[in-house]
């Protein structure tokens, strides 16, 4: 049976993303500066702004069979053999990955392949793990 782990969301990211994509835009607002070129502008910040908070709330982490399988929005990455997993540890690494929170962990699979991950409950989703494949070193528990 399939177990769905939603990412943990960071409020304050969301927020930093806000401001780095309107902040610019408040001079030229407060001015009363609003024409055709500007409107076009937030259009085009909000539909992509809209898009960003979509992957926000629509990241989950999903076992199932043996696999893990990662969703961020539209994007589904490949599924990770669940066998195939070394490690999971903390991480303070802000590298693009399917995690809408700066709480992360990192999961090292395969020879060298790493994927960054911020499920809501990293502690349940990291034993989970280990309950399927006992050889992962799970560094979550010793910190």
């Amino acid at each position: 049976m399939a177990k769905k782990y939603p990412s943990k969301i960071s409020y304050g990211l969301l927020i930093f993303v806000f401001l780095m994509f309107y902040g610019p835009l408040l001079p030229d607002l407060l001015n009363g500066e609003l024409n055709g070129k500007m409107i076009g502008l937030i259009g085009f910040l909000s539909v992509v702004f809209g898009f960003i908070v979509h992957l926000f709330f629509n990241t989950h982490y999903t076992i199932d069979h043996r696999k893990l399988k990662i969703k961020s929005g539209a994007f589904s990455y490949q599924p990770i053999i669940i066998d195939d997993i070394k490690e999971i540890s903390k991480t303070n690494s802000v590298l693009s990955s399917p995690a809408a929170s700066f709480d992360r962990i990192k999961i090292n699979y395969g020879t060298t392949n790493s994927v960054i991950l911020s499920p809501k409950d990293k502690y349940q989703f990291a034993e989970d793990l280990v309950k399927i494949n006992p050889r992962i070193i799970n560094k979550l528990s010793l910190s």
